[in-house]
């Protein structure tokens, strides 16, 4: 041998075992996959339905939720904080609760008294921030809101009482007379509709009474509302801090039928696409022994043979994961356009989850077919048996 030839062979030698190995590994897969199309456009389509399924149910359960607890908030506040033994609220009670609420939600003050119509007819009247209110409750209907001093807004069945005419009335609290104009008229249905409201200046420049109620509307998932609870309970000891059971416990009702449907349906799809997965992976084993015995003839462990059928089975999942995602988002909108007239916001979040799962799936439904291949005895095979 020259010395060239000497020197080339060592730094050829060199080139290659200085390459990873990762390439031969990869155009193996690549070669399972395109010698045995048939089966692994199956096990594709399979996992990629899994992974549309998944992506349009988690898709859809995140941003309806997120929509749903929108819609909750404008059903006014699911928080209550009211003063003890009738008293009125801290003065600073107001920035007590904004600062529990860490701008997640809002917080609206109200005072109350029972005062008397120029009939000596008894009628609550109740002060507020109107801009405050009318934010937090949005569906009140109302006329006209209040929009200058000494305007009230009048519930619908307080109006025979203190206005049966129409026009200006008076209203006197612990011999103080207020002189007020009608605003517009409030209809809720319930105990809205018997009081009569002013702005909080008017109020407390009347009554002097400070508010002892705060309605808050606290944003976030029911975990999130509880801890809010447990924080304006710390820093109101003197105050009682209950929910409102009606639109708590029909938000968590709601969001949770939601849930429930949602999650058993991915699931059922789930497990049938695993189900074909299974069944094409150990097909995909069968029409292969030969492929393994001689790869076991050569020399390869177990282990190595196992790990490069799992791989497979994951590079699968992950291949099924990124064009189900694709699709997925696409479903989710076409659902929440089609079903509930509203635009579905493709939520990133998601794609991990979809991700891990599919890869998940596709390894536990290789896990038969891998202990089939431990079965694969190399001199039987080879020689036709």
């Amino acid at each position: 041998m020259s010395t060239a030839t000497a020197s080339v062979a060592p730094s050829l030698r060199e080139k290659r075992a200085g390459k990873p190995h990762t390439s031969m590994f990869l155009r193996m897969l690549l070669r399972a996959a395109v010698l045995r199309r048939g089966r692994a456009a199956s096990a594709l389509m399979a996992m990629t339905v899994a992974a549309t399924v998944a992506t349009a149910m988690m898709n859809l359960y995140v941003d309806v939720q997120a929509k749903l607890r929108s819609e909750f908030r404008s059903y006014g506040a699911n928080i209550v904080v009211v003063a003890k033994d009738g008293t009125s609220l801290p003065p600073s009670a107001l920035d007590a609760v904004t600062a529990a609420l860490q701008g997640h939600g809002q917080a609206v003050p109200f005072a109350f008294v029972v005062a008397r119509t120029s009939s000596d007819q008894p009628v609550v009247v109740a002060g507020t921030n109107f801009d405050q209110v009318r934010s937090l409750n949005r569906w009140w209907s109302v006329s006209r809101w209040p929009s200058a001093p000494q305007e009230a807004l009048l519930g619908m069945r307080a109006v025979p009482v203190v206005a049966p005419r129409g026009g200006p009335f008076d209203l006197t609290f612990q011999g103080r007379t207020l002189h007020l104009n009608s605003a517009g008229t409030l209809q809720t249905g319930a105990a809205e509709d018997n009081r009569v409201y002013l702005s909080m200046n008017d109020f407390v420049a009347w009554t002097g009474v400070q508010p002892s109620t705060i309605e808050v509307a606290a944003s976030g998932a029911p975990p999130e509302v509880e801890a809010t609870m447990q924080r304006l309970a710390a820093a109101l000891p003197a105050a009682d801090v209950r929910p409102v059971r009606q639109i708590v416990e029909g938000e968590a009702r709601v969001l949770g039928k939601t849930r429930a449907t949602l999650l058993a349906a991915s699931v059922l799809i789930i497990l049938t696409s695993a189900l074909c997965v299974f069944s094409t992976l150990t097909g995909w084993v069968f029409d292969r022994r030969r492929d393994f015995a001689v790869m076991k003839a050569l020399g390869a462990s177990e282990k190595l043979v196992s790990g490069f059928f799992a791989a497979e089975a994951a590079a699968l999942g992950a291949v099924g994961a990124l064009l189900g995602y694709a699709l997925g988002i696409g479903v989710a909108a076409w659902i929440g356009r089609a079903n509930f007239n509203a635009t579905i916001t493709p939520r990133l979040s998601v794609f991990p989850w979809v991700l891990t799962g599919s890869m998940v799936v596709a390894i536990l439904s290789a896990i038969v077919p891998m202990t089939m291949l431990r079965k694969v005895q190399p001199a039987i095979i080879l020689r036709g048996e």
